[in-house]
Parts: C-alpha cells; sequence; structure tokens
C-alpha cells in the first residue's frame, strides 16, 4: 500500500468519525428538544374511560398544555424525584379539566374537572352539587346520544361487563344501523359562570350524596362529568375512589382534541385507519 492510500484510508476514516460524531450530537438535541417540549410545553393524553362523558368520548386523544400551573416532578417523563412541590405553581381555575398523577400511584393519569379549590366546602346532597353552601344551577336538557363504537365495547370488556352503554336499557337501534347510547344530560353553572354538560344517569349512586368535604391548602378536589360512572374525589381514595389530589400532582389542562377514533382501526387494514377516525371531533377545544 503507498503512502497516499494509507492517507486516503486515514483522512476517510476521520470524516466517517466526524461524521457519526454529528449524527449522535444531532440524536443528542433531538431528545434534549424532546424532552423540553414534553415536559414544559405539551404532552398528550388518551380517554380510556366514559367518566368525562359527554365531553370527552373513548378513543379521544388530547393535548394537554404543561405551562399554565407550573412545574412539578410529574411533569417530567417518568416522574423523577428531583424536586418537591411545583415551581412558578398557579392554581387551576374552577371548571378547568386537568390530567393528574393519582395520589400513591406513580403510574396512572386521570383526567377530571376542577370542582374544589383549597378552603372550599363541597358537598353532593340528592345528585345536586354544592359549592360553599350554595347550590349549582342544575339545568335539564336534551339526551346525550352517543353510538356504540369499537372502542366502547373493548372498554366494557376490560372492565368485565358485556354492556357498552353500562346498562342494557340505556342501549337502542341507532337510525343509520347499529346500536347508541342514550343518557339523561344536564347543563351545570358554577359559581363564576362557566357551564359544562354532564350526565346523571341513575336516579341515585353512592356519589349522589356526600358528607360535606373542607379542601385542605394544596389540594384539589375533583369530579368527572359522567357523575355515575366517576370514581373521583367525592370519597377519600380507597383503590376505586380518587380521593383529594395534591396540587403537586397535576399534570397540566387539557387544550384540544388533536385526534379521535372509534376503535375499529386494525394494523393490517390501512383503510381501516381511515374509517375510524372521528374527524368531526378533532380540533375541539375546552
Amino acid at each position: 500500500m503507498t503512502e497516499t492510500t494509507e492517507t486516503q484510508n486515514a483522512d476517510a476514516g476521520k470524516s466517517n468519525a466526524s461524521e457519526w460524531r454529528e449524527y449522535g450530537l444531532f440524536l443528542l438535541k433531538l431528545a434534549a428538544l424532546v424532552l423540553i417540549f414534553r415536559s414544559f410545553i405539551f404532552a398528550p393524553f388518551n380517554i380510556p374511560s366514559e367518566s368525562m362523558h359527554p365531553r370527552l368520548l373513548i378513543g379521544d386523544y388530547l393535548l394537554v398544555s404543561k405551562w399554565p400551573y407550573g412545574i412539578s416532578r410529574y411533569s417530567f417523563p417518568l416522574s423523577p424525584e428531583v424536586f418537591e412541590g411545583r415551581v412558578f405553581g398557579q392554581l387551576p381555575a374552577r371548571g378547568d379539566v386537568v390530567v393528574v398523577r393519582a395520589p400513591g400511584d406513580a403510574n396512572v393519569d386521570y383526567i377530571k374537572r376542577v370542582i374544589g379549590l383549597p378552603g372550599d366546602v363541597v358537598q353532593m346532597r340528592a345528585g345536586i352539587l354544592e359549592i360553599n353552601g350554595k347550590p349549582v344551577k342544575k339545568e335539564r336538557v336534551g339526551d346525550f346520544v352517543t353510538p356504540v363504537t369499537q372502542g366502547m365495547r373493548d372498554a366494557a370488556a376490560l372492565e368485565g361487563t358485556a354492556y357498552p352503554c353500562w346498562k342494557p336499557e340505556y342501549e337502542q337501534p341507532a337510525s343509520g344501523g347499529g346500536t347508541e347510547c342514550r343518557y339523561p344530560q344536564y347543563r351545570e353553572t358554577l359559581p363564576e359562570g362557566k357551564s359544562y354538560l354532564s350526565l346523571d344517569i341513575e336516579p341515585y349512586q353512592k356519589g349522589d350524596d356526600t358528607d360535606p368535604i373542607i379542601v385542605p391548602e394544596n389540594q384539589l378536589l375533583l369530579m368527572g362529568d359522567n357523575r355515575d360512572r366517576s370514581a373521583d374525589s367525592r370519597y377519600p381514595a380507597d383503590g376505586i375512589w380518587l380521593g383529594l389530589v395534591p396540587t403537586e400532582n397535576l399534570i397540566g389542562r387539557a387544550q384540544f382534541v388533536v385526534f379521535s377514533t372509534d376503535g375499529s382501526a386494525r394494523w393490517l387494514l390501512p383503510w381501516t385507519w381511515f374509517s375510524a377516525a372521528r374527524w368531526d371531533r378533532i380540533g375541539k377545544g375546552f
């Protein structure tokens, strides 16, 4: 091998090593950018249950903004114990739809509506929400009707039931074929004026009557909009009910739906990726 050839090979080796270093640096920068975006700006969240019906459906995919309430360890992937409390912490507004980490469980996130703030007294009495001794306005509106989807059937199967509409009496034939769920629907208006739709399906469920709950400092009382299908903060945490949630466990505020699927898509059938999409839900905000 000539001296010229050896020099060329050495130069090529240095060039390859330089390219690999640049590629490695690019990957590190990309990973850092994704981590920053995921930790401080937006995070994805998908809806696995009916607890936030009628506003959110099984198969909705949301973007959750991370900055409105400050940063805690739950803002980061894997929730590293880097610090306690919140940095630049702000309380949510009553009525915000938030994602939180379940107290005592490092692996489960919930999405609920903020009902009680620190210092509030919250009580359910005969299905009527009371905040600081005053009943929240609750008006009956038209029924909530939603088609039975494969995603609903899959969720029901995970819960060990064959009824996608919770009980068979709420399922009826749909005009376009298939079946649909029909539930009584109400509009609630909070003291500050924010209103939203909620469901109160059964005449009486356990969550319809509670003792008065005084929300402690640095805690939040959260409820699902589907009151009979949400095990939330109305009772202490017991493995079923969520209980009060520390403000440190706030992850972010729901912003808008970025995608929604009825659960019928199959990976090996690409055309079903499009037919399963619920295009009319994309872009719905809060």
